[in-house]
Order: C-alpha cells, then structure tokens, then sequence
C-alpha cells in the first residue's frame, strides 16, 4: 500500500483524514507529538510519536515508511493562546514546517498537501472570500500560516515539490460512524460548546457578541463538515499526482450561518434547549465570514456532501453522547 504520513494525525482534522486515506488505499502514518492529539484516535495506521521540529526523528521515521506523500495537519491553532505566546506559535508551525520540508526533500518526497486556515485572511473588505482575497491576517496564529505558505512556496522553487494548501473555514461535526471527533481541552469551538450545554455538560454557552451588523446580531461562519475536509485532501493528493502544477483552494460550503441559527439547530435536532450567557465580543472576530468554495470544484472536482448543518450537528450529537474519549 501506498504509504502517507500525516502530521498531526491524532487530531480533530488529522484522524478523520486517516480514515479517508485508509478508504482510498493509502497506509496512514501518524507523526503526532500527543499534546494535542489523542492516541485513542490513531485507528487506521501506525502511530509514531514526535515533535514536528525534531530533524532526527522526522528522518528516521521517514526512513522506516518510505512515504510517497505528507499530510501536514502538525500546529498550534488558538487564536487567543497565538496572541499570548507568538514565539511559539512562529517556532511550532513556521519552524515545524521548515524542518519537515526539509525531511521530505532528504528523503525525496515531492508531494506535499499543507492544512492552512481562512484565518489567513483576517477581515475581508468583500464577500465572499476567494483565493484572490489579499491574506491580511490580524492575529499571529494567521501570520504564522502565511508564513508556513511561503516557505511551502519557497522549498517548491526548486521544482522538486508539488503541493497543495487547503484554506478552510469552520470544520465542525464528527465521524459518521462515530470512531473519531472533536475533543479539545479547553474546548472552544462552537458546536461542541453549544452541545455541552444542551446536554447539561456545561452551565451554558458564552456568546460572544450579540450586537454585529448581521441579521440577529452574531457572528457568521461558513461551517464545513470534518469528513468533508478530509475528503478533499484526499483529492488533493490525486490531483497532485495528475499534475504538478500547485493547488491552492478554499474549502467552505459558500454560505455564512450566525451564532444563533447553530443554536437554534442544534435545539431542534436535541429537542433541550441551549442556556446561552452573553459575553463581550472577542477582539478582531469578523461579523461574517464565507468563502464561495469554487477554486475546490474546479481543481479538486470536490463538493461538500455532508455539511447541511443537520448531518454536522448529529454527527457531532454521536460524537459526543456515545464515542468520545473520558
């Protein structure tokens, strides 16, 4: 089987996408350094533990699986921690991704699939969001995936590197089959919070603004399945095998949902309501945010096929009341 080795592959983002390689016939090999991850969601593959900023062991682990491509899901994500420690964030995900470059070229592999973020490009003066919007990120999480594209972009000048930079939006909802979900600590996203307190899990949702120029007054995101995602990095890699030219899409559904329609939705798929508490706004969160997702048809022949916001919030229900880790 054709070996890939997905940094990050005990994560939210990375197990699902060993699932979807393993489903293609691909033999996923997880890079992961467990502080993030979970080993209970390393089903589909090897697990091999590691910091993405250790030369020697990225090189040994190359040399035993001799994979023909690389998944790089490996960073640090929060915003807010971003903003609070930035040296770290530089050195995990721009340095990290420096020196695994640097492992693939040493043991020539040339494809390469970077899991970037709509992070990137802050504050859109127009909506919606293409890959032609100029990247204006506003916090150092966005500026260290920028910088981790460039140095994608810089090690591909040699001609001996295909890859492909997804930009996606809000992943959200679980597995179908419930084998793997979200499971942050601290938790912040939306739908796992709003989940929590539906269920009795937690006392209530913080909502974070209730006055944006929107129709109810919270924030709008453009929420995409986890599945989905994984799938199209799994195009990804078949489009990079029929072409070297670079790849560089958005992955959304082309629609913003508030805060509150999330809510509303996820009441009416549980039948509890969600005790909401109402906070200040978080500083720099856009009132709305949605991509028009079409660069990913074109180059990808991918569309989302199980992100109606029904499908994400039981998918995430399952995740949630039966499967996840204690």
């Amino acid at each position: 089987m054709r070996a890939a080795l997905v940094t990050g592959g005990a994560g939210y983002i990375g197990s699902h996408a060993c699932k979807a390689l393993a489903r293609s016939g691909w033999h996923p090999v997880s890079y992961d350094d467990l502080s993030l991850g979970h080993r209970a969601l390393v089903k589909w593959g090897p697990l091999e533990e590691g910091d993405i900023r250790d030369r020697a062991r990225l090189d040994a682990v190359f040399a035993r699986w001799r994979p023909q491509a690389v998944l790089h899901f490996a960073a640090l994500s929060q915003v807010g921690a971003s903003v609070r420690q930035p040296d770290l964030y530089c050195d995990v995900n721009v340095a990290g991704t420096e020196c695994l470059l640097g492992a693939m070229q040493t043991a020539g592999v040339d494809t390469l699939v970077f899991s970037s973020t709509a992070a990137v490009y802050g504050v859109p003066a127009h909506l919606p969001i293409t890959e032609t919007t100029p990247v204006a990120p506003t916090n150092p999480y966005g500026e260290t995936k920028v910088a981790a594209e460039a140095a994608i972009r810089r090690a591909a000048e040699s001609g001996k590197l295909r890859y492909a930079i997804l930009r996606y939006f809000n992943a959200a909802g679980g597995d179908p089959d419930g084998e793997t979900g979200e499971s942050h600590e601290p938790e912040t996203h939306l739908i796992p919070n709003a989940l929590a307190a539906a269920l009795g899990k937690a006392p209530a949702l913080e909502l974070f603004g209730d006055d944006y120029p929107t129709p109810d007054g919270t924030c709008i995101r453009d929420y995409i399945h986890v599945s989905d995602v994984a799938e199209a990095h799994v195009l990804a890699l078949s489009r990079l095998a029929e072409s070297p030219a670079p790849v560089v899409c958005d992955l959304g559904t082309g629609k913003g949902v508030s805060v509150r329609e999330i809510v509303a939705a996820i009441e009416a798929v549980t039948g509890r309501a969600v005790p909401i508490r109402k906070a200040p706004r978080r500083p720099g969160d856009p009132p709305v945010l949605y991509t028009a997702a079409q660069s990913a048809q074109r180059e990808l022949d991918w569309r989302p096929e199980r992100s109606d916001l029904t499908s994400i919030i039981r998918d995430a229900l399952i995740w949630q009341t039966s499967c996840k880790p204690t």
